[in-house]
């Protein structure tokens, strides 16, 4: 029953972009909607449903990183049918917005040093640019 229902998991990678109903995964997989539900949701700890949405986010979110396709675009090559439920779901997930979450990523890339804590910077001795400046700046003011 397993290969089974990866078989649908791999069906459902390779057509994100479509619409997939779980009727028509249920009649792939050769199973009424509500044992088809179960079953999968005993497989996989999701419903096929939430399945493919965080598939669909996933996908989004490698768009979001490695591209600069704009986001409406994204919502439409991962398969979401309007940017509003995009922008909700992938809200619900990742916990930012597509926009925010793309801007986080490229800072992240530019500046890596930023989402280190500083308590784990100092425990590495791991020291930026900036820091190196922000400390003799400080270092050369002089009192009041």
């Amino acid at each position: 029953m397993n290969s089974r229902f990866d078989e649908i998991c791999r069906y459902i990678e390779e057509h994100l972009e479509e619409p997939l109903s779980v009727d028509d995964l249920a009649a792939r997989a050769h199973l009424s909607r509500y044992h088809f539900i179960r079953r999968f949701q005993r497989a996989h700890h999701y419903t096929p449903r939430q399945y493919l949405i965080h598939k669909r986010v996933e996908r989004a979110k490698a768009l979001l990183s490695n591209s600069t396709m704009p986001v409406t675009e994204i919502c439409l090559a991962v398969g979401f049918e309007s940017l509003g439920s995009f922008s909700t779901l992938f809200r619900n997930v990742v916990g930012w917005s597509p926009s925010i979450y793309r801007a986080r990523v490229w800072e992240q890339r530019r500046n890596p040093y930023k989402f280190i804590p500083g308590c784990m910077r100092t425990m590495f001795g791991i020291t930026s640019a900036v820091q190196e400046r922000n400390f003799q700046e400080a270092n050369t003011e002089q009192p009041c």
